[in-house]
């Protein structure tokens, strides 16, 4: 998965044209909102604690073993969806990334067959066929019956679904304002909040899972936490256990003196590939990262937690490889960001270097 942010600001929000979607919907014309992405975030539904979510016992007895509370999980879920949605439940988007269509606080999508589960497991809360096509109906009354047909609950999604879908899109990608306004209406529903944060309750789970298995003698930090999550989202899970004992083996070899080169030259690969022709998401920020690390570095506040994850996030970070490797700098980005605290992710800039010969801030 990548970020949505920088996508979503890409997104040409002027009046589209017509298309012609499946006969049988026949909905209006592909007509894209004329609202800014910003304008819609200011009235989404924020992603927060919700009374009526439940969090199963057992995995909150699971999640408190890396220090995550009831409080803490939502307070994750928000983080997540910051750079996702720009924090809100829903924010449905098109097929500007080649996922067709994603949606929801962690943008799941039917390119890599995220979304369906959280389409199955909305309408498998219903008693009887008639009740889930009453709620199907109340929310999505044209898009509904495509969006929960066997072709677009497929993984991956078949031919007859994505043609569908892309007729309520206009060519750019970007959704027409119907599909926008009911997968919206279906995301912020009670129920399937119910069900994202099930979903993301279960990744959770898997991050504590990824951080015992990384980290077993040494402490769970909060920081440890968010740079797992966002790796989970983004990319799955961390690097298997052979290519972690290889880095560390390489970075106990490291003499003292070697290690801000080392860490100069990781920041100098995330700038040469910034530069790229075929990097986006990264265009407002950059070059205020490169001057703010490389000040980071040379003015030795970077300690040995954040030396070690660096090192895993370039690890993994090559290896992203959506869009052919399209958002290797932002992955990497997002993720050097949480780590050393300073960082700017699609425009929005996160503490400063403050020495006076790197990034200021504002």
């Amino acid at each position: 998965m990548r970020t949505r942010l920088a996508g979503l600001a890409g997104i040409a929000l002027a009046m589209a044209g017509c298309a012609t979607p499946p006969a049988r919907l026949a909905p209006p014309p592909v007509v894209v909102s004329p609202l800014s992405v910003a304008e819609r975030a200011r009235t989404c539904r924020q992603v927060g604690d919700v009374a009526s979510i439940r969090i199963d016992p057992a995995s909150a007895a699971a999640l408190a073993q890396i220090g995550l509370d009831r409080a803490g999980i939502f307070a994750s879920m928000h983080d997540t969806s910051v750079p996702e949605t720009m924090g809100c439940w829903a924010m449905p988007t098109g097929n500007f990334d080649s996922q067709l269509v994603s949606v929801g606080m962690a943008q799941w999508n039917f390119g890599t067959g995220s979304l369906q589960p959280l389409l199955t497991a909305w309408r498998d809360r219903f008693s009887s066929r008639r009740a889930f096509a009453a709620a199907r109906d109340a929310m999505t009354p044209i898009y509904g019956k495509l969006l929960f047909s066997k072709d677009c609950l497929a993984v991956p999604v078949t031919a007859a679904c994505r043609a569908g879908i892309l007729a309520a899109e206009d060519a750019k990608g970007a959704l027409g304002q119907v599909l926008d306004r009911e997968l919206t209406a279906l995301f912020d529903s009670d129920a399937m909040l119910q069900v994202q944060a099930d979903s993301y309750v279960a990744l959770l789970l898997k991050v504590r899972d990824d951080l015992l298995r990384v980290f077993p003698a040494g402490s769970i930090s909060p920081r440890k936490v968010r740079w797992a999550i966002d790796t989970r989202v983004q990319q799955g899970a961390l690097p298997g256990d052979e290519d972690i004992a290889r880095l560390r083996r390489k970075l106990a070899a490291i003499p003292a003196a070697e290690r801000a080169p080392r860490l100069h030259a990781i920041i100098d690969w995330y700038g040469a590939l910034a530069r790229t022709i075929d990097q986006d998401g990264i265009a407002h920020d950059a070059a205020w990262n490169v001057a703010a690390w490389h000040c980071l570095i040379d003015a030795g506040r970077i300690d040995d937690e954040q030396n070690e994850l660096l090192s895993i996030t370039f690890l993994r970070s090559r290896t992203a490889i959506g869009n052919s490797g399209r958002w290797q700098a932002l992955t990497f980005e997002r993720r050097a960001t949480i780590v050393l605290g300073v960082g700017s992710v699609s425009g929005v800039r996160t503490g400063e270097c403050g020495t006076g010969t790197g990034a200021t801030g504002g």
